[in-house]
């Protein structure tokens, strides 16, 4: 209860005067860049028949995720810049890190099963569809969306039984390194958070690796283009988040730069994961074109049919006249 009546502050965002609209102006069109990307892929796996297949299945939890966690951060960011207004209640800031660790959570989770599903499909094409059947899928799904929401509330729950001695965020949005600073008792077991890392970092180089054995050259070059883009970019952000995470254990470290790379930390896979997983793969990226030229095709199709029934029954007049 007494944590739940604080109200926080977050670091200020330090912007000139002079570049305050200009910011608003990138961040909103960073968001609908965002939303646009991820529904796209989103209504075309789904409106798409020949889509639902067990990767582009899984595929489609990433949209929601990087939505997800897009939403948690950017509105609230854009409303700070324009009212510089830096203050949230405690539920507020503890929702905000929910979703922002959930979101991050479940793309390494569902990145991992992704790359399993390659693995299969890549190194053991005729036990494809007898291993990943459509309950195996729906478990996956369900698994990892369950582990990562309980991990993460499992988390962020043992912060809330600390007393918390400041209310000032040392980061421009709420995660649980800035919430675990706020308290004055030893938080040890909430700064753990290299093992999960370890874990998936190491299951993605098995898979490389074991793709790679095979003695077939046009499965070792699918490995490369499948897991291997995968295993780049998954390191490139697992980088990333280690080094934002660690920024945190630092003091000396410029606050800039902690606040650079932790929006980075939720920005990048929003915009980069319909690059990776959607426009690098052909049979998305047509039926994407499609969705495109349909959508923009129908309202010039409705009003040059509205033209021609005007024209129609103007010179049925004419006629009659």
């Amino acid at each position: 209860l007494y944590n739940n009546c604080l109200v926080l502050t977050m670091e200020s965002l330090d912007i000139p005067p002079g570049y305050i609209y200009p910011a608003f102006v990138f961040g909103t069109l960073t968001y609908v860049i965002i939303l646009f990307c991820n529904i796209l892929v989103f209504t075309t796996i789904v409106f798409t028949k020949s889509l639902h297949s067990p990767m582009f299945i899984l595929l489609l939890n990433l949209p929601i995720l990087d939505i997800m966690g897009a939403t948690a951060l950017l509105p609230q960011l854009l409303h700070s810049i324009l009212t510089n207004d830096r203050s949230v209640s405690y539920p507020g800031c503890f929702l905000q890190a929910l979703l922002i660790h959930i979101s991050g959570g479940g793309d390494f989770l569902f990145l991992t099963a992704m790359a399993y599903d390659r693995y299969i499909a890549i190194c053991l094409p005729l036990r494809y569809h007898s291993l990943l059947t459509f309950n195996v899928l729906i478990r996956i799904i369900v698994g990892v969306w369950l582990s990562i929401i309980i991990i993460m509330g499992v988390l962020l729950c043992t912060t809330t039984q600390f007393k918390l001695c400041m209310n000032n965020i040392v980061d421009i949005f709420c995660n649980t390194p800035s919430l675990v600073k706020l308290t004055c008792e030893d938080t040890s077991v909430n700064r753990n958070y290299a093992g999960p890392v370890i874990i998936v970092t190491y299951t993605y180089i098995q898979i490389l690796l074991t793709c790679m054995k095979n003695k077939h050259p046009d499965a070792r070059g699918k490995a490369l283009q499948t897991c291997g883009t995968h295993l780049v970019f998954f390191l490139f952000f697992q980088f990333i988040c280690i080094i934002a995470l660690m920024a945190h254990r630092f003091e000396r470290v410029s606050p800039n730069i902690r606040r650079a790379l932790g929006v980075s930390v939720i920005v990048f896979p929003p915009v980069l994961n319909p690059l990776i997983y959607g426009l690098n793969t052909k049979e998305l990226q047509i039926n994407m074109i499609k969705i495109i030229k349909r959508a923009s095709h129908e309202p010039v199709s409705r009003c040059e049919k509205a033209e021609a029934r005007y024209a129609l029954s103007n010179s049925s007049v004419k006629l009659s006249d």
